[in-house]
Formats: C-alpha cells, structure tokens, sequence
C-alpha cells in the first residue's frame, strides 16, 4: 500500500536529513553502545554512579580496556566523568543520556525501605525522600553520616515551593536509621566514600552539594537532578513489604 492513499492530520513527515545533527549524535550514540562492554557499562550507569575501577570489577575488565570503553562512550555524549566532592583522587561515571542505554534495568526486588544519605542530612537527602515519598513503591527514610543540628532552610523553602513535606528539625544518624532490607543510595560523594560496613550504599548518586554554593539555583540545580534519577528508578524496584 502506497504512502500516497493515506491522509494525514497535519503536514505529512518529511524525509530526515542525514547531516542532521541530532541523527548524526543518535548515530554515534548507538555506534557506541554496539559493543556488549560498552552496553553492559552503560546498564550499570543506569541507576547510579560507579568509580572506572569498579566498572573493570564488576565486569572483569583490565583498566586499559575500561579506559577505552570509557572514552568511547564519552565521545558519544553518554558517559561523563565527574571529580570527587570528598576524595578528590577519586572520579565517577555517570550516565548523561538513559534513553540510548536499552529496555529498563532488572527489577531490584524484595526492598522494604529506601534510606537517601547524604553527609548532613540538611539538604539533598531531604529533597531525595521527599520526592520519593510521593511517587516511590516503599517507605523512606533519609540519614547522614554527619548529621546536622536541622535542615537547611533553602532546602525546607524548596520542598514547599514544590509542594513536598520536609520536617524542617528532623536529622538522623545512619547508625540510628539504616536496617536490614534497606536500598541505601548515598546521593553524596563524601557519604559514599565515608559509609562502611552494615551501612555501605547499594547506590550512588554524585550530585553536587548545594549548600557549598548556598544560592537558589544550587537547590535547583540538585532537586532536579535527584528528581531525574528518582524517576528513573522508582519504577524498578519492588517493596518486600516488612516496614510499617
């Protein structure tokens, strides 16, 4: 059946142009993401950031190759590396653009509750809960590692602006709040690298710390990132359902 029998609403589609240079970035996108390496990093990266060392271990490759891969898949414009807030001998990987990156991660089943730390729990682990807690599957609870006397007061007038709940003098230790059956996402380069033992995070989220900058556009800046990464993971996971 020929084009020329149907009817179109609007304006039919043109033919693309192919020195667009949206096409040529989608071509190199999905270039890249050719190679079983390169795609397996990129499901890693889907749901949190992850040092190059430890993408060579988990995936059994050499730091020469997971350098390779990496710069591959920068040069597409999907992977960036970013430098540690806490150690900055340390960088993570983090995914730029998920659409590239293939059908939606393995379900993370059996969660009874989301713990979101941070270093104070002033600010982003706040934000993280909060959004969590209106389009999350589980219970939410939010801890620092060095907790602060109460939250941050641009993150209470944000959360308010966006219509979420913050309790503007609830702060907690992670030694007070994480348990069994806890996903724990430190959303924090300094929690990260300071959780150890029973507390150590299942995830990572490298987002920037705004209260070193302490302006508006700061909160923003990381409540949209933290919103952007809630919204890619919530859909994933499955509540175990043993928390009230």
């Amino acid at each position: 059946m020929s084009a020329e029998r149907f009817i179109f609403a609007s304006a039919p589609p043109q033919s693309p142009d192919l020195q667009s240079p949206d096409l040529r970035r989608r071509a190199r996108a999905h270039a890249a993401l050719g190679d079983p390496a390169r795609l397996a990093m990129a499901d890693l990266l889907r749901l949190g950031d992850v040092a190059p060392g430890e993408l060579g271990r988990r995936l059994g490759l050499p730091s020469n190759l997971v350098a390779h891969h990496v710069k591959v898949l920068q040069e597409a414009g999907l992977v960036r590396r970013t430098r540690s807030e806490g150690d900055r001998r340390r960088s993570y990987l983090r995914l730029v653009d998920a659409t590239f990156a293939g059908p939606p991660p393995a379900p993370l089943a059996g969660v009874d509750r989301v713990v979101f730390v941070c270093t104070r729990n002033s600010a982003r682990s706040q934000l993280a809960a909060a959004l969590w807690r209106r389009c999350g599957p589980t219970p939410v609870a939010s801890a620092g590692t060095r907790p602060a006397a109460a939250v941050h007061p641009r993150a209470v007038a944000l959360a308010r602006r966006r219509g979420l709940d913050i309790d503007p003098a609830r702060t907690a230790h992670v030694s007070a709040v994480v348990g069994s059956g806890d996903l724990v996402i430190a959303v924090c380069d300094n929690a990260h690298e300071e959780l150890t033992g029973p507390a150590t995070a299942d995830l990572h989220w490298s987002v920037p710390d705004p209260v070193r900058v302490d302006t508006d556009a700061a909160f923003e800046a990381a409540f949209a990132d933290i919103a952007g990464r809630v919204d890619r993971l919530a859909p994933t996971v499955t509540s175990g359902g043993h928390h009230a």
